[in-house]
């Protein structure tokens, strides 16, 4: 890498991710064909398509009116290369490719969000179409459902890498990270027809484009998290510590109570369009499910004082609730989500450790200036002799760069998340601060809390796969000297086996996580 320059190595490096994003896809899709091909598959139920019911419509059809059926399509040209798509729709790949095929017919099908159905119509309906006379109706939502979440779980490779260079303002770390994101233990979810993919793709994206200032282009991402999974809601938490922030600033700082009132204001605007998906799905369920009907053909949840039909769904039909899998004979999922939650529970310890006052204060307090230079290196994921090669500010001056500084990306300072830089702030170099970690550690908290105690509980290891504090920490303990690099390799063997074990009994229909 000697004599590479700022900006190359970043396009070095954004080349390694998406060569590293597209190999590792394209190694996921084979072991799948290759395990779909060696072994029968535990139930074959997931072949059955029955004719879409008569008072539905497919999720596109609430604009274009029609749905799609058995009966539109003849009989594929190519009814083997059709076989094996509809064979990969196992699982909760069934209903989404349903929903997207006839829209939501049935109660439990409001447990599936409508974003991954209705990118799959519009793509069944438009790039595919030429390639239903010879694969069929359904092969070719299932081929739009892959196509869609391998080329989002690229673009989501490439976000974790810019989010993580700002961040941790050393690309070295940030490729590292990613690296281990594109080999994560729930790489298969990410492959097939399921929500992790579209999900990162617009929560990490998300806050990459907050990290840099453009609140506007984020509040759009993080919305459509809403859209994809329930807790697109929880992200939402990062504007309103900004917001906190930010308020807090306004009226103790600069003794501004129309600024503090705006800051308020637009923070609270802002989480309300992030969550608004989420209770737009929720209304749209009710309307369908409870008007229209007399009282006595009513769901319970439809009287409930707040119906979420979410909540009652996940409780009816999946049994979710709190310490509802604490049962003996889940043992063997526990020991399954094993390896994420330690992952989780050692990253979040590791750092609150290194900055305790500034977690407890939730960021307003600051560590040590000589705590903090200490701890700025090796904590962050930083080699030994690593040098920081983050975004540099188009404001900071350096005599010894010259132009070429001017010609480089502007920098993401903390600022521009937790609060707006003023004239004189932007003029300051930027650095680390541990303050821009809270929130994400925060989040990875609530997530862990809620995987463990609430839902079933081998759902954790893709349920947490998003997070980028997890690559963070794995990243700075593969490279710290100061652990064994036994570890290094326990990470590595985790994911390996898991990115094997994974696509050898999703494929083939048997549980996994």
């Amino acid at each position: 890498m000697a004599g590479k320059s700022t900006t190359d190595l970043h396009y070095y490096h954004t080349r390694l991710v998406l060569k590293y994003a597209v190999i590792s896809r394209l190694v996921l899709i084979s072991l799948i064909v290759l395990w779909r091909s060696l072994l029968s598959p535990y139930d074959t139920s997931a072949s059955i398509n029955p004719n879409c019911l008569s008072n539905t419509t497919s999720i596109i059809g609430l604009f274009s009116g029609n749905s799609y059926s058995k009966s539109d399509s003849p009989p594929a040209l190519l009814p083997r290369l059709a076989s094996v798509i509809e064979d990969s729709i196992v699982w909760d790949s069934v209903y989404f490719v349903r929903i997207a095929q006839c829209g939501y017919e049935y109660e439990q099908n409001y447990a599936f969000f409508p974003l991954i159905p209705i990118c799959i119509s519009l793509l069944s309906r438009t790039v595919f179409t030429p390639l239903i006379p010879f694969i069929g109706q359904r092969a070719v939502l299932g081929l739009s459902g892959y196509v869609l979440n391998n080329f989002a779980f690229v673009l989501a490779s490439f976000y974790l890498y810019r989010l993580s260079a700002i961040i941790l303002k050393d690309s070295e770390v940030a490729l590292r990270a990613t690296i281990l994101f594109c080999l994560n233990p729930a790489s298969i979810f990410y492959s097939s027809i399921y929500t992790e993919s579209m999900y990162a793709l617009c929560s990490i994206g998300g806050l990459y484009y907050l990290m840099r200032g453009s609140n506007n282009i984020a509040i759009l991402w993080l919305a459509l998290t809403g859209f994809a999974r329930s807790n697109g809601v929880l992200n939402a938490g990062y504007i309103c510590f900004q917001t906190m922030h930010r308020s807090y600033k306004a009226a103790f700082v600069r003794k501004n109570a129309g600024g503090t009132l705006l800051v308020l204001l637009s923070g609270v605007l802002r989480s309300l369009f992030i969550i608004s998906p989420f209770i737009a799905f929720q209304a749209y369920g009710y309307y369908n499910m409870c008007v229209g009907g007399s009282s006595d053909e009513m769901r319970p949840w439809c009287k409930a004082r707040l119906p979420l039909l979410y909540n009652y769904i996940q409780s009816r039909y999946w049994g979710v609730g709190f310490l509802k899998y604490f049962q003996v004979k889940q043992i063997p999922n526990f020991v399954l989500a094993s390896p994420i939650l330690s992952l989780a529970l050692c990253t979040i310890i590791h750092y609150v450790k290194l900055w305790p006052e500034v977690f407890v204060s939730l960021g307003f307090r600051e560590s040590s200036p000589n705590k903090e230079s200490a701890a700025s290196s090796m904590p962050l994921g930083r080699s030994a002799g690593s040098k920081s090669v983050g975004f540099p500010s188009e404001n900071r001056s350096d005599a010894g760069q010259g132009d070429s500084l001017r010609r480089r990306k502007p920098a993401v300072r903390e600022e521009n998340y937790v609060v707006q830089p003023s004239e004189d702030e932007a003029s300051e170099s930027p650095g680390f601060k541990p303050i821009i970690l809270v929130p994400f550690i925060l989040h990875l908290v609530f997530m862990v809390a809620t995987a463990f105690f609430f839902m079933h509980v081998q759902v954790s290891t893709r349920f947490l796969s998003a997070s980028p504090p997890l690559y963070w920490f794995g990243s700075y303990v593969m490279a710290s000297p100061r652990l064994s690099k036994r570890w290094g390799y326990i990470i590595w063997t985790y994911c390996a086996a898991y990115i094997l074990l994974g696509s050898l009994l999703f494929s083939n229909f048997y549980p996994f996580t």
